[in-house]
Formats: structure tokens, sequence, C-alpha cells
């Protein structure tokens, strides 16, 4: 068997048919005309009238745009509705949450450069600011969260939230309630939401039980006054539109989310004892980048198993802060303890590669040096048929593996697990 590594490496291991449960890849959907998708989507909206009623008025309409960390096409919607809607009382906010305002490149890609010239030269685009923007308090969620977000939105009659849905390790998936929270929310409240995936049972595809999504659905009875209008889209694995679902806010989200379960749920029979996780090119860039298949190939390991990441680490481990609070305590329940004690925005990811380590073993085979890896509590290999050889030897012959060659995009489902 053949396992990809870096840009044009590959490994070979050898794993006995007894032994392996299977080899899972990102499912493969049909391709979809995404021009009729969008106009029979806005024409169609759930609980909504058509988009076009819904923007036959003189009020200000805001409408809440990705950032270009997400690769939501929002520039293919908008060349569907910008001729309608551009002599329009309309504003345009990034859902930058806690990052940083876009390049002029990352606005030509959000918007398209024609449609981007045109807001900018009207003055009708503002990027969020979580920090320094006017807040407005609408609320609280059941959890506590307080709701506080940009006045811009607060103010307005209308909103219309354009993201796309994908999985999410923490909040389950992104899309619908995201727009806003994170989205345009503040720091304190984002702060505040975040922490709560510190829980086990805030995952990627979870919803049911998930605290993360839940608070923010919850947050979003807050939005009762304003009337809003989503478009949400699910993406293939080539980021093509798949589907598009509008109109209710949830109503759109949960339609929206049964489609991309087609896309990204991958169904495996049952658990294993070893579980090979790739990185692939180009998500192998550094070991934090990478956390996404070691939070994938989590979901389709046995309690005390072991996750062998495998990614090339192109350019070392990531953010110092990460490395820094990784490598802080000599175990990784120290690591949470700490976390968990001194809680702040942006330890999240740390805290769910921590807690793997709490319930299985993680082992990476990576460029990265043998003190750097062990540091961050991964027992370190350079080669994975020497990883996989070792691991047979602790589990035993009979162990099951799964090995997932592109983990950063397949997300595992056992079947007919609740």
């Amino acid at each position: 068997m053949k396992v990809p590594y870096g840009k044009d490496e590959q490994f070979a291991i050898e794993v006995p048919q007894r032994q392996l449960t299977g080899v899972f890849n990102p499912n493969r959907v049909d391709k979809v005309d995404a021009d009729a998708a969008i106009d029979q989507a806005l024409a169609h909206p759930f609980d909504e009238a058509s988009f076009t009623q819904f923007m036959d008025t003189d009020e200000r309409v805001v409408f809440i745009v990705n950032d270009g960390t997400r690769p939501t096409p929002t520039a293919k919607i908008l060349s569907h509705i910008y001729p309608q809607i551009k002599d329009k009382n309309i504003y345009f906010i990034i859902a930058t949450g806690v990052h940083r305002e876009p390049t002029e490149e990352e606005y030509d890609f959000i918007f398209g450069h024609d449609i981007y010239q045109d807001l900018k030269a009207k003055h009708r685009v503002h990027s969020h600011d979580c920090h320094n923007d006017p807040m407005e308090f609408l609320g609280k969620s059941t959890n506590g969260t307080e709701m506080y977000i940009n006045k811009i939105v607060a103010d307005a009659d209308k909103v219309v939230p354009i993201s796309s849905i994908e999985p999410h390790y923490f909040a389950g998936y992104t899309g619908g309630r995201k727009s806003f929270l994170p989205g345009v929310a503040s720091y304190d409240t984002i702060s505040e939401n975040h922490y709560l995936a510190l829980q086990d049972s805030a995952r990627a595809l979870k919803l049911k039980g998930n605290p993360v999504h839940e608070d923010m659905m919850d947050a979003m009875h807050v939005l009762k006054n304003i009337n809003i209008f989503a478009i949400e889209m699910v993406l293939d694995s080539h980021h093509d539109i798949y589907a598009v679902t509008t109109g209710d806010l949830s109503q759109s989200f949960y339609a929206g989310i049964d489609k991309a379960k087609e896309v990204y749920g991958v169904q495996i029979p049952h658990k294993a004892d070893i579980v090979i996780s790739v990185a692939p090119y180009p998500m192998d860039v550094d070991l934090y980048q990478s956390q996404k298949a070691l939070d994938n190939g989590k979901l389709a390991l046995n309690q005390d198993g072991i996750l062998i990441l495998v990614a090339k680490c192109r350019t070392g481990i990531g953010p110092k802060p990460f490395y820094d609070l990784l490598s802080s305590e000599k175990d990784a329940q120290a690591v949470l303890d700490k976390i968990h004690h001194s809680w702040k925005l942006g330890y999240h990811k740390a805290a769910k590669m921590a807690q793997i380590d709490t319930w299985a073993q993680t082992w990476a085979v990576t460029d990265l040096t043998d003190e750097q890896m062990r540091n961050v509590h991964f027992k370190p290999f350079h080669d994975l048929q020497t990883a996989y050889a070792a691991a047979v030897a602790e589990k035993g012959t009979d162990a099951s593996v799964i090995v997932l060659p592109a983990g950063s995009m397949t997300v595992p489902e056992v079947v007919n697990q609740p």
C-alpha cells in the first residue's frame, strides 16, 4: 500500500488483509449546474419570500460575507444577485471573527474584482474588528454567553449572511449561525463561546450535544428582531458548488447539513486499534495546520488505540504560542489543566490535540526533530513502515487498521452510530 507524504513522496507499508478495516477517502459526488442551483435556491427559499421579494425595500440591507480564509464562492453568488441589488441601500461586512482584515488580493477573491471596486468606490464594505468596532448587547445564551455583535448588523432591519457549510473540528460544521458568532461578534463573546470547545463532545460533524453549536444556536434567538435571508452553499472536495439552500437561517443550515454529509461524512464499519491519518500536501505545511488530520483520525480510533499522524510539516511546528503551550508541561493532561485554569482564545487547537493523548497514543511521522515531536507529546518517527511495525508490535498482529490517505478532508462516521 502506498501512503502519500509531502508533495511528491510516498511510503510503502504492508497491512495484512485480515487487519485492514479499510482505506477511506473523501466521497465522490456528482457535479451539479451551479448557476441553476443558485437561481433555484434564490427563487425557492425556506420560510421566506423569494430573494427578489426580500430585496424589494428601501431599507438598508446588510450582507455578511466570509473572509479569505474560507473557500466560500461568495463572488459566484454576487455574480447572480449584484445586478439587481447594486442600486439598493446595501452594505457589506466581512465576518472576520478574530481574524485580520483581508488583503486587497483577498478582497478580490471574496467579491470578484469588478464588484469589489464598485463597492469600495461607494464605501459599502467594512471589515469587522472584534476589538474596536462599536458593539451592541442583544442578550445572553442559556450557557451565559453574552451576545455582543457589530452595530452595523445589530442596527439592520434586514441581513443576508452568505456562507458555506463544511465540517468544523469543534463547531460541528461551519455556515449558518457562524456568520454571526464568531463572524461579527465581539472578542469576549467569541472567547466565551469557544471555551466550550474544550469539551470532548465539541467535534466535527456533531451537532446534537455539541456545546459550541448549541450555544451558537441559542444565541441566535437574540436576532429575532432582524429579518434574515440566509444563502448557504455546500462545496465538494474540489471547492465546486454541490448544493445551495436559502431563506430561514436555521432551516437553510440544517438542509445544507444533509448535503454536506454526502460530501464529507465517510462511513466506516467500526473503529480501529491503529489509525494512520495523512495531512496531504499542501495541508502538511506545519503541525498547526496538520492538526485537522489528527482530529479527524481520532474519530476512527478505539479507546487506548494508536493514532499515527503522517505530515511532512515542511515549515515546522507553526505559531510559537501553540508550540510553547503544548511543550510547557510534561504530559497532555497537565496541558489541559493549564488551559482550563488560564483560558485564552486561541488555546482550543492545542487543547483538541492534547485531549487525544488522555485516552489514546499519538505518534507522528514528520520531518520535525525527535525533540520537537516529544516536546508536543508525540512519539517520533521518520518512516511510516517503522512506525506501523512498532504499532503492530505493541497492539498485536490481530489489531485492526484504518488508513485515511487524505485525513484532513475525511471525516469518519461509524455506520449506524448515533
